[in-house]
């Protein structure tokens, strides 16, 4: 069952509380549930709104965090939580540096959000991170595009949890209809693809993620 993570987000609060708009999200919980792919629905700070079963069952193998849980906010997840590679394939280049330069957009237009200025004074207490962000970050997106950094249309790596799928790719395909976009939400699909390669071995670490497994820039001088 779709559910909605966390009670009413914060982007919604911003709407009009009432039983028409709890009545829109029941049936867009509903809705969401019929999709067979993880679909799930974020606010501009990346809190988790609502998410389907299969977001739910994509990542039921990630070990509990106090505050990077994929169901809480995907922002987070994508930048600090160490088990997020096991599901996230190809982590840095694929979801890390895309998620650093969305992050950087949004910092850029809501820069008084204080949960936005949370998250950055944590990747600042992060030498690497820190250097990615503000020297890798702009290098990379240089060298792919700046169609790289868009989620929808995007085509990424995934190592399912679920054998039958095993290491695939998925397409993120963002589709949100008005009544949510007013509310300053957004919906976004991964449409699974049949596994083209073997299921490569899961990383089962719980170790916290540390700045060497950042890779695009460089240890900074000392």
């Amino acid at each position: 069952m779709a559910h909605q993570a966390g009670g009413q987000r914060s982007a919604l609060r911003s709407v009009t509380e009432g039983s028409e708009v709890q009545s829109y999200l029941q049936d867009y919980a509903t809705l969401l549930d019929a999709v067979p792919f993880p679909s799930f629905v974020v606010d501009r700070r990346w809190d988790v709104v609502l998410a389907n079963g299969a977001f739910q069952g994509l990542f039921r193998g990630i070990g509990p965090h106090p505050t990077a849980m994929p169901g809480d906010n995907f922002l987070r997840f994508v930048l600090f939580h160490p088990d997020a590679p096991t599901v996230l394939g190809e982590h840095e280049s694929s979801w890390f540096l895309p998620m650093l330069a969305h992050f950087s957009a949004a910092v850029e237009q809501h820069g008084q959000d204080h949960v936005l200025q949370a998250v950055r004074r944590e990747i600042a207490q992060d030498p690497i991170m820190e250097a990615a962000f503000r020297q890798g970050l702009p290098h990379w997106i240089r060298a792919v595009g700046e169609a790289a950094v868009e989620h929808d249309g995007a085509v990424r790596p995934l190592l399912h949890p679920d054998p039958r799928w095993g290491a695939t790719e998925c397409r993120i395909v963002g589709e949100t209809p008005t009544r949510l976009r007013d509310m300053g939400c957004t919906r976004l699909t991964m449409i699974l693809r049949e596994a083209r390669r073997p299921s490569a071995p899961r990383r089962r670490t719980r170790e916290r993620r540390t700045a060497s497994h950042l890779s695009v820039v460089p240890a900074p001088e000392v």
